[in-house]
């Protein structure tokens, strides 16, 4: 017998944990359901760990610029405290007892496995099935997508999950992926001592981002020692049981670890939306305004296809707490989306870059202010690496898009995706004043040369 509850939440992500618990704590009677780990994929494997691998790389980096500004230095890596760190701090060695309490503590019932819609309201998991009176909201995630590449499937290929889980750094490794997960994670071996070599199928590195920061990061890594081929796909991988040997049009690779990072998948096809006349044949859903995709049935996160980020996760959650308590609020707006490549430079976009711009027949005007050209860049001289780029709408005169890159690029990001999402007049923008020396500074000179 099917049980009545108010609300079901299927996938207990960042955002499902933030609906379940929010909708738990307003009074209503709700489940939670997860085959995996509740918090999803960002604290486990993802967002934190790799931040706490790339902080720590990143101090080895800055101690290796210390001869160019302050004196000697002998840096010799060490892997171990890091790796103490992620399994330690941020994941409790991938056990999460702690998240399930936390949910539970608000009134909310947790129920390990894997569910499936069986009908409008109806979810079932492990022999029960569940009837929502208010909602199911579907918060599932992605996974890593594997390419069909001859002879890969069968191999100890990592994904993240496997890399962000290593106890050493890898004496050599190859990154099938130059997207934000692989460059993050190669970068941050490479300077705990592996040998690197990155391959992406692109013309450049990060592909959905500006050319231009694209050709600041290859410059930064090229002088790392990291080998970077772009405009070519893996043809073959083999392993015979000690390294990995990859096959491109022109060479071959051979490392002792490969990391696969060609993307992300959902899986729509086993939650049983056909039974409620859902498509499960495309990528994504594809919610309203106020995140339904059908009536009683809500999506968010990865699975609608509007970025894979913990922000647009938990963004899109208070959405779907809001139309489900009956509040009133503002639909989605995705115009001014923020993402940050933590690699060193970092690299932070907002909006559209100007390429997406000219595909939507915006009429566009760009600049480009180069970091180490500013005051602060020139005085920061060791790791300055950087830029601004700005992509205005020229004919409402408003930014449509921008991109900050450099040794604070995810900061400097916050200024100008105030801009991009209030609209704000460019010319408003110019009556600024910029504080001196500072790298956010250089928007100021950007915003000189747009014209």
């Amino acid at each position: 017998m099917s049980e009545a509850v108010d609300v079901v939440v299927v996938g207990m992500g960042p955002g499902g944990e933030a609906v379940a618990a929010q909708l738990a704590e307003a009074g209503l009677s709700v489940v939670g359901i997860e085959s995996r780990l509740v918090g999803g994929e960002c604290p486990y494997y993802g967002c934190v760990p790799s931040k706490m691998m790339v902080r720590a790389a990143d101090a080895l980096a800055e101690a290796r610029r210390v001869p160019a500004l302050a004196g000697a230095t002998e840096v010799r890596p060490d892997f171990t405290p890091v790796a103490k760190r992620i399994r330690e701090e941020a994941t409790t060695d991938w056990d999460d007892q702690v998240a399930v309490e936390r949910f539970t503590a608000t009134g909310g019932r947790f129920v390990r496995g894997r569910a499936k819609i069986t009908g409008p309201g109806r979810v079932a998991v492990e022999g029960q099935e569940f009837t929502a009176a208010k909602a199911i909201v579907l918060n599932t995630g992605t996974d890593p997508a594997i390419p069909p590449v001859e002879g890969l499937a069968g191999t100890p290929f990592w994904t993240n999950r496997e890399a962000l889980q290593a106890e050493q750094a890898p004496g050599s490794l190859i990154v099938l992926g130059g997207g934000a997960i692989g460059l993050e994670l190669a970068q941050a071996f490479a300077r705990f001592g592996s040998t690197v070599d990155v391959v992406e199928l692109a013309d450049h590195l990060l592909p959905a981002e500006e050319p231009e920061a694209a050709e600041v990061v290859t410059g930064v890594f090229t002088a790392e020692g990291i080998g970077v081929h772009t405009g070519v796909g893996a043809q073959a991988v083999r392993h015979d049981g000690e390294a990995f040997t990859v096959t491109l049009p022109d060479r071959e690779l051979r490392a002792e670890r490969l990391l696969v990072a060609t993307g992300r998948r959902t899986d729509l096809a086993g939650l049983g939306l056909d039974s409620i006349g859902l498509d499960t044949e495309g990528r994504f859903l594809e919610p309203d305004g106020h995140m339904r995709v059908a009536d009683g049935v809500y999506a968010i996160g990865d699975m609608t296809g509007k970025g894979a980020f913990t922000h647009m996760s938990m963004y899109q959650a208070g959405i779907a707490v809001r139309s489900i308590l009956g509040q009133d609020g503002k639909s989605a707006e995705y115009h001014a989306v923020p993402r940050v490549t933590f690699t060193d430079p970092e690299v932070g976009a907002v909006g559209l870059t100007e390429r997406e711009a000219r595909e939507r027949d915006i009429p566009v005007r760009t600049a480009v202010a180069e970091l180490p050209s500013s005051a602060r860049g020139w005085i920061h001289k060791a790791g300055n690496e950087g830029l601004i780029k700005l992509v205005e709408d020229a004919e409402l005169g408003f930014l449509v898009g921008a991109t900050a890159v450099g040794p604070a690029g995810g900061e400097i990001l916050s200024g100008l995706a105030v801009a991009v999402h209030a609209q704000l007049p460019v010319e408003r923008l110019r009556q600024m004043i910029f504080a001196y020396p500072t790298f956010h500074r250089a928007i100021e000179d950007a915003l000189g040369k747009l014209g």
